[in-house]
């Protein structure tokens, strides 16, 4: 069995091989030309997700800050206020102090996308849930 899964794999490189360079391309004169001006946009909102252990489980969702709070998060207004406070450094959140007892049962989360058209990406483990909430506040309360 796996020398016949060697002979096939061979047998594709072979073929990729002769097909020219110029049959998989199209013709210069054919290809449009994308004006300067016409970049792609950074993704919008920020994608955030918390999971558990091990990544015994996850959620996920988008936020979008700009031009106004939306989106599926529960508290978009506030998730985006506490953003705005930390002007995007996740880092700097206030949070929610409050008491935490000190059982292990670790989560990661994380932020990818833009905030405010600024590129973001950033995770972090907590001890648990509660620490999560007293560093994040409201932007990871889905």
């Amino acid at each position: 069995m796996h020398r016949t899964a060697a002979l096939a794999a061979v047998a594709l490189l072979a073929v990729a091989a002769a097909v020219p360079a110029a049959a998989a391309s199209p013709a210069p004169d054919t290809v449009a030309a994308a004006p300067a001006a016409e970049k792609p946009a950074p993704p919008r909102g920020l994608f955030l997700t918390v999971s558990g252990a091990e990544n015994s489980w996850i959620r996920g969702v988008l936020l979008h800050c700009s031009p106004e709070p939306s989106g599926p998060h529960p508290d978009a207004v506030g998730a985006c206020a506490a953003l705005d406070e930390a002007r995007g450094d996740l880092d700097l959140l206030s949070g929610d102090p409050h008491p935490c007892t000190k059982q292990y049962d670790p989560v990661t989360v994380s932020a990818t996308g833009a905030w405010r058209g600024r590129p973001t990406a950033w995770h972090k483990t907590f001890a648990n849930a509660c620490e999560l909430s007293t560093a994040t506040g409201a932007l990871f309360r889905f």
